[in-house]
């Protein structure tokens, strides 16, 4: 016998499957993984065997013939019924490799190697407490690094204020705008961001590998297709407001 069909239990003779417990876990999307063992599937029968005993109640009781019910079913093959209208619009939607790559050649600008930075840095509540502690670097005071160990309140702390090397995107804006402001070396004035102020050294500046066709090529696909999609269903509404006109009030 085939396990997705082995019987676990049954319900007023009605069997209950290794499969429909299979796709109970994948109707659950990101959940499935807490449930996806032994003791999350045996939680899963016993929904599933409740579940039947209320359809065998309703059954019985015949509740579909109650107008109450009439009306929710009604409601719900309406909105299943829209939205397999939606994927019919959408479904002969394709993105081919060919159309990718002329867009991926046709955007260089997209796909040009971002800055890289390596840099330091030192996080405080107010921006009175981080220029008092520029002024102490500055003076040779304190080295940036123990500025860091002594004052700063983020992790980083423990490496001197070292962030090590990230590229665009992985910092808030301001921050990032700040690196690039910096020449090598550099300590910059205090910078305020969501965390709080900070005072970075720029360790050092680079440029970020050339982005290949290969490495963007699903992302890229994707996204053209979302906006195929977009514009096929867009064009669709169009066609449909002809036929049946809208009016708002």
């Amino acid at each position: 016998m085939n396990n997705e069909a082995k019987v676990l239990a049954t319900v007023g003779g009605k069997p209950i499957t290794e499969m429909d417990v299979e796709m109970m876990l994948m109707q659950m999307g990101q959940r499935a993984s807490a449930y996806n063992n032994p003791q999350g599937r045996a939680m899963i029968l016993d929904q599933l065997i409740n579940s039947k005993l209320f359809l065998m109640d309703a059954q019985k009781n015949l509740y579909e013939r109650e107008p109450a019910f009439k009306e929710q079913f009604t409601k719900v093959k309406e909105e299943m019924l829209s939205r397999y209208a939606v994927q019919k619009a959408v479904e002969r939607v394709r993105v081919t490799d060919e159309e990718a790559k002329k867009y991926f050649e046709e955007n260089p600008e997209q796909f040009a190697p971002q800055a890289t930075f390596n840099a330091s840095h030192i996080l405080v509540e107010t921006e009175e407490q981080a220029a008092e502690i520029a002024e102490q670097i500055k003076s040779g005071e304190l080295t940036f690094e123990d500025a860091a160990m002594q004052f700063s309140s983020c992790p980083s702390k423990q490496n001197g204020g070292s962030l090590g090397e990230f590229g665009h995107g992985q910092m808030v804006p301001e921050f990032e705008a700040a690196c690039e402001a910096l020449e090598e070396g550099e300590l910059s004035a205090p910078v305020q961001t969501q965390f709080g102020w900070h005072l970075i050294k720029l360790v050092s500046k680079g440029m970020g590998k050339p982005v290949e066709y290969k490495d963007v090529a699903e992302q890229l696909k994707e996204a053209l297709m979302g906006e195929k999609q977009n514009a096929a269903y867009q064009s669709k509404i169009n066609q449909l407001k002809l036929l049946f006109p809208v009016d708002k009030f």
